[in-house]
């Protein structure tokens, strides 16, 4: 007589579908955790931002305080003469500026073939505006006079009879140290009478 217990289950393969199942359940907990940290960052990112703009906007606030506080204290008669001080200096400094493009081709058209300049030293005089120091070298006295002449004959230079120094160096040429006024505002628009190519080399 065969027993038959029929009551018995077939046999499965358990173990895998146990070990399929611990591996989902742990890259479902990696995921939580992931998820979790970077709400956590984000949550923690946002107070720092929140808290940086509450500061920025308290700052802001205090800064247009302190800005309606200084307009009522500024005098506006004292702004306008402060404007007008400045307007004033700008117009003389305006007054006093002038061109060395403009300078040395005024004195290279006016130099005459045996005058030489070198050397020519402006500055600033309260009373006589710009002045020019000039130092030419020349043949004799009536080079530098003819010199003279064709600078007055501009209408730029003033006070042209004044010589600082005048000697002979060691190569029997004539130096002369020249003083003038320069006004470059004053310029007249006929070219200086008879000018003359540069004889020597300028040097600002």
């Amino acid at each position: 007589m065969i027993r038959t217990n029929l009551s018995t289950r077939p046999f499965y393969n358990e173990r895998a579908v146990y070990f399929w199942l611990l591996v989902a359940a742990l890259l479902v907990v990696a995921a939580t955790v992931f998820n979790v940290s970077r709400v956590l960052g984000y949550s923690r990112s946002d107070t720092q931002l929140a808290t940086q703009a509450s500061r920025d906007e308290a700052v802001a606030a205090d800064l247009r305080q302190q800005a309606v506080r200084l307009r009522a204290t500024v005098d506006p008669r004292q702004v306008e003469f402060a404007a007008a001080e400045a307007r004033q200096a700008n117009d003389l400094i305006d007054r006093r500026t002038f061109s060395w493009t403009e300078l040395l081709n005024i004195l290279e058209a006016t130099l005459p073939d045996d005058v030489r300049i070198v050397a020519v030293r402006p500055k600033l005089d309260d009373k006589r505006g710009i002045v020019l120091t000039i130092s030419v070298v020349a043949r004799d006295v009536e080079d530098v006079e003819a010199f003279m002449r064709r600078l007055e004959t501009t209408g730029v230079f003033g006070d042209l009879g004044a010589r600082l120094q005048e000697h002979v160096n060691e190569q029997g040429q004539l130096e002369t140290l020249l003083d003038m006024t320069y006004d470059p505002g004053t310029a007249k628009s006929a070219a200086p009478e008879q000018p003359a190519p540069a004889g020597g080399a300028l040097r600002r």
